[in-house]
This record gives C-alpha cells, structure tokens and sequence, in this order.
C-alpha cells in the first residue's frame, strides 16, 4: 500500500514539474481584429494575431481599439529538418 501511495505522489510531482517548466510569452497592444479564433493586436507597427480557443481566458471587452495584454505559449506541433547534410559526416 505504502508503494502504491508513494508511487502515485512521485508521478504527481513529476507531471506537475514537466508542464511548470513550459515557458510562456507576451505581448501588449491595441486590438486590430478580433476573429472567432484569433485577436490580432498592434505591436510596434507589426501586426501579431494569436490564437484563441474555447479554453482562452478573456477577462475584459475584446473589441478594436482596447489595448491587451496576450500571455501565450509557442508549441511545436511539427518539424521538418530540412538540410541533413550538416550533420552526416563522412
């Protein structure tokens, strides 16, 4: 039972560790766009649009002109190595 227990903990601690170590990013500016899945804002004369879903957390009025404060994170989703000649070695 004692192994049970602690091997339950152990494994609660170490998925809580993995997604407290992912890094998330900002960025402030005024709203552009809002669209159905995305806000597009103003950053310094560029414009950035970042993604939005039903699991968003929209504290505020989402509509152009309102400045925000964008908190997200960049997740590969895939990855293409493109030039493998660097790393064979003959």
């Amino acid at each position: 039972m004692l192994r049970l227990v602690s091997a339950t903990l152990f494994g609660i601690f170490m998925a809580s560790t993995v997604f407290a170590t992912e890094k998330t990013y900002q960025v402030t500016g005024p709203i552009l766009e809002v669209k159905d899945d995305a806000i597009v804002i103003d950053k310094k004369g560029e414009k950035w649009e970042v993604s939005k879903d039903a699991a968003s957390v929209i504290k505020g009025d989402l509509k152009k002109g309102n400045k925000v404060t964008i908190k997200y994170k960049m997740i590969a989703t895939e990855v293409d190595v493109k030039d493998e000649g660097t790393a064979k070695k003959k």
